[in-house]
This record gives structure tokens, C-alpha cells and sequence, in this order.
């Protein structure tokens, strides 16, 4: 009898403790809501009416028309002057904020936004360059589902403490002519990096890469090294998201070095002079001197055959032994000069209105950072496409997805290719 009337008194007990945790719970919850919402109204009200200097590449005319989309709207919403400052190199925006760093210059910064990932984040979040922990409190930030889909909290693996807010996410696709590679002997499509190397030797001169630093000679570098390490044991392939250090670079590197020269002799020109870029690249397959060539902008593919500058007969696909991805973001350094009307354009920039905006292949085709079971039916229906281009890279080839290595990987590789091909042109 005693027994039941403690048990009785420890389960009311139970039952009172649980309900009170669960209202601090909801009343925290509450809180950061209120917080977040007086926040937001704050960086609206003191971000209207100024000007953003945006600092992104613009090398691609499609990606400078969706920008100038962009500042269209937020002239509209929040009558924010968007000026892009067009960049060969994002490097370019890097040396900027630390050189007014070491003036001094810690409020009257000239750039507000910088398109930004891999090594120039590392840089500058190594610097204390960026703004920290405004990106993840933007209202928008919550369709990119961030507690289930973590790479919008990482770049390059690095973690991006609320520096970056995620803007899209790009995926190494290769193309090639259908009526030079027939699927006859010794002439199959390559859908691996072994299939690649062994077709490069059967077709000798139908392939090329473009010379490092080039940004896309670089992803097809890291795109081998990644594959030639799948089956290496779990403490050396760890090591490619490690810092590269003079103790590792060697042992990580030399199948690398193994693979190309293998592949080199089989390459455009025997392998002893590159490309500069991915432009060249894609007007030798434009003259039929390449056969196969990537892109990490898949819809640039379509828009180069619309234009003439690829024959029609031009097809997109994955490699499925994987395809190097990465998400892009953008950031704001800690020196803008105009930070809350950043936040707000950055903000509108991941808008499920601008996301699907920049996901049509017509426009630009970058894919969405956002994931759709967060968005309600009418934003689900901005997504919708039409018949895609018979050129266009199929819905759902990418079947495996390769991580980017530690970004000081970059210049271990380019010192390294350098030294042992550098004498081409």
C-alpha cells in the first residue's frame, strides 16, 4: 500500500518536471523568436536606402544578368543601390579587406558583399575578415534546413560560424560530342576516371584540362586526387580534409602525380601545352579539336549550344564514379560599410523568389540551397521547369557527390603540378 502511494506521488512528480521543461523549452523557444524577430526589424529599418557594393566574379554573362535581376528587386523592396564589382579573381576582394585592415580602416570598408568559398574563406576567416554570426539569423536561412542538411554550415569543410550564407551549389559536369564518341570499340563514352584514362590512350589528343590555377584545372585535379584515393585506408584519406603539411604532402599527393603521368602523353598536344581556361576548353570541343571537356556550371552547356558556340549534337553527363560539388555563399566583411543593407541583400538572395529564379536553366542554373519539404506548395511551384535542352545535363544523374578537400590542398597542388609540368605553355 505504501509502495503504490510513493509510486503514485513520484509519477505526479515525473509528470510535473516533464511539463515544466517542456514550457522552458517552448518559453526559450519563444524568446529567440521575439529576439530574432526585434533583430530583423532592426537590420531592416537601418539597412534601407543605402548603397551594396557586391564584389563577384563576373566572368559569365548569365551569372551578371541574374545579379542585375537581383538588384532590380532589391531596389524595389528596399530601395538598395546593388553595384557589382566584377572580379577576374575573388582573391581580388580578399587582398582589399586586408590591406584596409593593416590602414586601419576597421569601419569604412569599400566592399559590403563578397561571392565567396574554399581557399579565399579559409583566408579570410583565418584573418578575422568576415562578420561573424549573422548569416544563420537570417528569416531565410530556415528553408536551407540547416539542422539536416549541414553543408550549409560548412566550407570546404571548415565550419562557417554564421560567416556565409549559403547561396548555391555547383557539381563538376563533363560534355561531349555524340558524334565523335559513337560507343563503338575502343570509342565508349568514359563514365569513370579509369574509363577516362584508358579512352584518353585509345583517342589520343580528343582530351585536355586546363592549366592550374585555372579554377576548372584545378576542380578536375581534385576531382582525380579524391577518386584515386577512395580506396586508400581511412587514415590517409582523412588527410584530404586535413591541412596539407610538409609531413603529408608527398604521400597524399603521389597518385596524383602517378595518374598524370600516365594521362599527360594521351592529353591535346601530347600533354605538353594547356589551355588557359575553361573558355578555351570549350571552344576547342567548339572546333571538334576535344571530344570531352567539364564545366562546373552545367547549364553553361545548353546556353553555349543555343548560342552556336557548341554543335547541336553536344550532350551533358556525370561521372558515376562521383562528381566533385560544393556550395558557394556569400559574405560580409567585418569592415563593410554597409552591413545591415548586406544582410538584407543577402537575405533576398536566398529567397525561395531568387532561389528558383537562378535555378532555371534559361537564366542561370545554379541549383538551390534550399530544401523544398521547407517551403510551402506556392514557393514549391516557383521550382517547377519546363522541357529541359537536349544538351542539358539530365534531372538526377549526379548519383554520388564528391567533397571538396581542405582547401590548402589547392596550392599543394598547384606548387606541385608547377614543378613537374609547369614548362608548358
Amino acid at each position: 500500500m505504501l509502495a503504490n502511494k510513493c509510486w503514485q506521488t513520484l509519477s505526479r512528480y515525473s509528470f510535473c518536471c516533464v511539463a515544466f521543461c517542456i514550457c522552458l523549452v517552448i518559453s526559450f523557444k519563444s524568446l529567440a523568436s521575439t529576439q530574432l524577430q526585434s533583430r530583423w526589424q532592426q537590420v531592416e529599418s537601418l539597412g534601407k536606402d543605402q548603397s551594396v557594393y557586391f564584389y563577384a566574379w563576373g566572368g559569365d554573362a548569365q551569372i551578371n544578368a541574374y545579379i542585375q535581376w537581383a538588384a532590380q528587386q532589391v531596389k524595389a523592396k528596399y530601395n538598395i543601390n546593388l553595384v557589382h564589382v566584377k572580379l577576374s579573381d575573388t582573391s581580388e576582394a580578399v587582398s582589399r579587406v586586408l590591406a584596409e585592415k593593416s590602414a586601419n580602416n576597421n569601419d569604412k570598408g569599400s566592399v559590403d558583399l563578397i561571392w565567396i568559398n574554399g581557399a579565399n574563406f579559409a583566408t579570410m576567416s583565418e584573418h578575422s575578415l568576415l562578420l561573424k554570426q549573422w548569416a544563420n539569423k537570417l528569416p531565410n536561412f530556415s528553408y536551407t534546413d540547416p539542422d539536416n542538411n549541414p553543408a550549409v554550415n560548412f566550407d570546404f569543410g571548415i565550419p562557417t560560424n554564421g560567416m556565409e550564407a549559403p547561396w548555391g551549389q555547383a557539381s563538376l559536369t563533363f560534355y561531349y560530342d555524340s558524334l565523335a564518341i559513337d560507343g563503338t570499340a575502343n570509342n565508349t563514352l568514359p563514365k569513370t576516371l579509369n574509363q577516362l584514362l584508358s579512352w584518353s590512350a585509345q583517342n589520343p589528343g580528343r582530351f585536355s584540362y586546363p592549366k592550374p590555377p585555372d579554377f576548372l584545372g584545378m576542380s578536375f585535379l581534385k576531382y582525380a586526387l579524391v577518386m584515386l584515393h577512395q580506396q586508400s585506408d581511412d587514415t590517409l584519406k582523412a588527410q584530404l580534409n586535413q591541412l596539407a603539411t610538409a609531413q603529408n604532402t608527398a604521400q597524399v599527393l603521389n597518385p596524383l602525380w602517378d595518374f598524370l603521368n600516365k594521362l599527360h602523353p594521351t592529353l591535346w598536344r601530347g600533354g605538353k601545352h594547356f589551355m588557359q581556361s575553361g573558355a578555351q576548353m570549350r571552344r576547342l570541343v567548339g572546333d571538334t579539336e576535344l571530344s570531352i571537356a567539364f564545366t562546373f556550371s552545367a547549364p553553361e552547356v545548353p546556353a553555349a549550344v543555343k548560342r552556336y558556340d557548341l554543335p547541336k549534337s553536344i550532350r551533358s553527363y556525370a561521372m558515376q564514379d562521383g562528381s566533385l560539388s560544393n556550395t558557394h555563399f556569400v559574405a560580409i566583411p567585418y569592415n563593410a560599410s554597409h552591413a545591415q543593407s548586406a544582410q538584407l541583400v543577402a537575405n533576398f538572395l536566398l529567397s525561395p523568389e531568387a532561389q528558383a529564379q537562378k535555378q532555371k536553366a534559361s537564366i542561370w542554373g545554379d541549383k538551390s540551397v534550399l530544401i523544398q519539404s521547407t517551403l510551402t506548395p506556392q514557393q514549391q511551384a516557383l521550382f517547377k521547369t519546363t522541357q529541359p535542352h537536349p544538351s542539358a545535363l539530365p534531372l538526377n544523374s549526379i548519383k554520388r557527390t564528391l567533397n571538396e578537400p581542405h582547401p590548402s590542398w589547392v596550392n599543394a597542388i598547384m606548387q606541385g603540378w608547377q614543378t613537374r609540368f609547369g614548362v608548358s605553355q
